[in-house]
């Protein structure tokens, strides 16, 4: 999904060549990165590959999730180091923070407190992926550093069942309902959260070509949201108000409601000049247009 985004942004620019293999790459296995290199000899790399999930997903899959992020990780930096690429933005997530961090999250609230135990593996290899790039920039010099954005949806979504991130689950489970259904959702549905859509991400992606550095990033990093929140509650409410669907709701309190809030500061990010410019309802109305229109079509993860 980011990846996509990433490519449709910066194909709008003439000043930006992208390079589209005609395969697709296991970035685990450190051949497929020089190869890649080696064919493509870019000057910018924006590393989105990665193994992602919803808390189902991180909670089960913890050894994968921890591995297959290192690994992907490891590869792209040393390689862009020995290949003298020009600069190298990772892609990370919100969930790096302690799960009580104060609120709004900034940068310096990274290390400070324990991490949420359901994405615990792929919040700690996004933090050695962070410190990966601004250690190389200490040591090496090398212009690498990483965003954080937070939880992101958009065209191309991952809506596979126990793999998919709140808005995808919630758009598919209201796609497949009749109306008179009853939905059952897991927790208290009171957690707050902030959703960007994926195009917002990649708009700050290319800001962050021209104008960032890791010289800018505080611990290797900047924080790229929205500064605006929901709980998951508001979240389902709004998505069944643009199904047009009437759709009962009970919430199974046994299950996790993961860390009670994530709000991200970007504020030094803001500063540099970069601001969002989808708001989340208009977002959720295109992605559950996109959905509807494609949902047959075998590049929708279903």
């Amino acid at each position: 999904m980011v990846g996509r985004a990433v490519i449709r942004r910066l194909q709008l620019d003439d000043s930006c060549a992208v390079v589209l293999p005609d395969e697709r790459s296991d970035y685990r296995a450190l051949h497929n990165v020089v190869r890649d290199i080696q064919r493509a000899k870019p000057d910018v790399v924006v590393l989105c590959a990665a193994k992602v999930g919803g808390i189902h997903a991180n909670n089960t899959q913890r050894a994968d999730f921890i591995r297959d992020n290192l690994l992907i990780e490891l590869n792209w930096i040393e390689a862009a180091r020995q290949f003298g690429i020009e600069k190298l933005i990772l892609l990370g997530s919100s969930c790096i923070y302690p799960r009580n961090a104060p609120q709004p999250m900034a940068e310096e609230s990274l290390l400070t407190g324990t991490f949420e135990p359901t994405n615990q593996p792929y919040a700690i290899a996004k933090v050695a992926g962070i410190e990966l790039c601004d250690s190389y920039h200490q040591q090496h010099g090398c212009n690498f550093f990483a965003l954080m954005p937070p939880n992101q949806y958009g065209p191309f979504d991952n809506f596979r069942e126990g793999e998919s991130h709140a808005v995808a689950a919630f758009l598919r489970r209201a796609y497949e309902a009749s109306d008179t259904d009853t939905a059952e959702l897991w927790g208290s549905g009171s957690p707050k959260r902030e959703f960007m859509h994926v195009d917002n991400l990649a708009d700050a992606v290319r800001f962050a070509i021209e104008n960032v550095n890791a010289t800018d990033c505080t611990n290797g990093f900047l924080n790229v949201g929205t500064g605006e929140e929901c709980t998951i509650r508001q979240l389902w409410e709004l998505v069944v108000k643009i199904s047009g669907k009437t759709i009962a709701t009970t919430y199974d309190t046994s299950k996790p409601d993961g860390a009670p809030r994530k709000l991200m500061d970007s504020s030094r990010i803001n500063q540099l000049g970069w601001r969002h410019s989808i708001q989340l309802e208009d977002g959720l109305q295109s992605t559950w247009q996109w959905m509807k229109d494609n949902w047959n079509d075998q590049t929708v993860r279903r």
